[in-house]
């Protein structure tokens, strides 16, 4: 069906995207991999094309523009070539808003440009080894001791660890008895500080240039201006941007979706079975016509939320909903297509092993399907 979604505007960007990504990235792919992050450099660039900067003010270097469409056009992209590089999603998608929303015009003047030019890369530590979902029960502490913070604890599953310069820290600041979500707080710091580690880039099934790391506290000192927005509110702030960080994975997998079916109606044509293409099977054409339809309809929810999310409507329910339906349907048609590949599609040079290893965790991150549901079961009165 014909998208209406976006405008010229967006489809220029996304002609530049799609060429920087199959000019810069998909070549050299395969050695980030092994690397098990992208180089520092792949920032510089995205920055200088003013894809990190989209939406940062046009005062502070950036491009100034207030849709989340520009955003999903760069996810799109990424998907369509096939790259896991989740760090510039958490960079664009979840970070950056809490630094628009909750900074004061001192600390938009040191910050802001840095993250519109890749100058500073940026991750948030929420996930802790004991808490999970559980942010409520987060450990990790911060003191205040004059004019600093004292930051003692650990966080992991930190997406974008190894490259960031900053990282948003979630802290308890305070304990209130009776109420567990009070008393956190958000802390910028500066990875340079000491007694600041990052530990292991923990080896993954999948996505394997995202970084994803461990961090370590041990009495770092973090400046009194470095606090984000007010003490003891950062449980209300996190929930400020649950929608858009939701509905930033469900654009990238309804589209990782749309690209496993086009790279398997390839694979299908040229490869020959029994003496004739097996796109020729009826169950071929069966399992790839239920991928399409399947496709389509994520298609049409996602741009539906995309629509909502810019008139500001995008409620959190309608978030999860959106979330969950996408990354079940990137497994679902992920796996369908593997299949279609026989043996092949379990060996790691052909795209779709990756693709599938990749599409697993989406059901996890970002709030796990179980917990989409329940939002969504709140919603409806259960």
């Amino acid at each position: 069906m014909r998208r209406t979604v976006f405008d010229d505007d967006h489809e220029v960007f996304r002609a530049t995207v799609r060429d920087v990504l199959a000019r810069e990235v998909v070549p050299v792919f395969p050695e980030w991999e092994k690397a098990g992050a992208a180089p520092r450099g792949f920032y510089r660039l995205l920055g200088k094309l003013g894809v990190l900067g989209v939406r940062v003010p046009e005062e502070y270097g950036g491009g100034g523009q207030s849709s989340f469409k520009f955003n999903a056009v760069v996810n799109e992209e990424m998907a369509r070539a096939k790259l896991g590089l989740g760090t510039v999603r958490v960079h664009t998608d979840i970070v950056l808003p809490y630094l628009l929303r909750y900074t004061d015009d001192e600390q938009k003047r040191r910050w802001l440009p840095g993250v519109a030019d890749g100058g500073l890369m940026t991750a948030i530590a929420m996930t802790e080894p004991g808490t999970g979902s559980d942010l409520a029960g987060i450990t990790t502490t911060a003191t205040r001791d004059g004019d600093h913070w004292i930051l003692n604890g650990a966080k992991t599953f930190i997406t974008g660890a190894v490259n960031a310069d900053l990282v948003l820290v979630v802290a308890r600041t305070s304990v209130s008895p009776g109420n567990r979500r009070a008393g956190l707080s958000i802390l910028v710091v500066d990875t340079s500080s000491p007694g600041f580690s990052v530990g292991r880039n923990l080896a993954k099934i999948g996505l394997k240039a995202q970084d994803t790391a461990e961090l370590a506290f041990d009495d770092v000192r973090v400046p009194a201006e470095n606090l984000l927005g007010e003490e003891g509110r950062a449980f209300e702030y996190l929930g400020h941007n649950l929608a858009q960080e939701r509905l930033s994975i469900a654009v990238n997998a309804q589209a990782a979706a749309a690209a496993a079916v086009d790279l398997t109606l390839a694979y299908v044509t040229e490869r020959n079975v029994f003496g004739k293409p097996l796109s020729g099977f009826q169950n071929t054409k069966f399992v790839l016509a239920e991928c399409a339809a399947e496709v389509e309809a994520g298609q049409a929810m996602v741009d539906r939320a995309l629509e909502e999310h810019d008139a500001g409507g995008l409620s959190v329910a309608d978030a999860a909903k959106v979330k969950l339906f996408c990354t079940e349907l990137q497994s679902r048609v992920v796996d369908k297509c593997l299949q279609l590949h026989g043996g092949y599609g379990y060996v790691l040079e052909y795209p779709i092993a990756r693709m599938y290893a990749d599409a697993r965790v989406t059901r996890i991150f970002g709030g796990t399907s179980e917990v989409m549901k329940s939002i969504i079961a709140k919603s409806i009165g259960l």
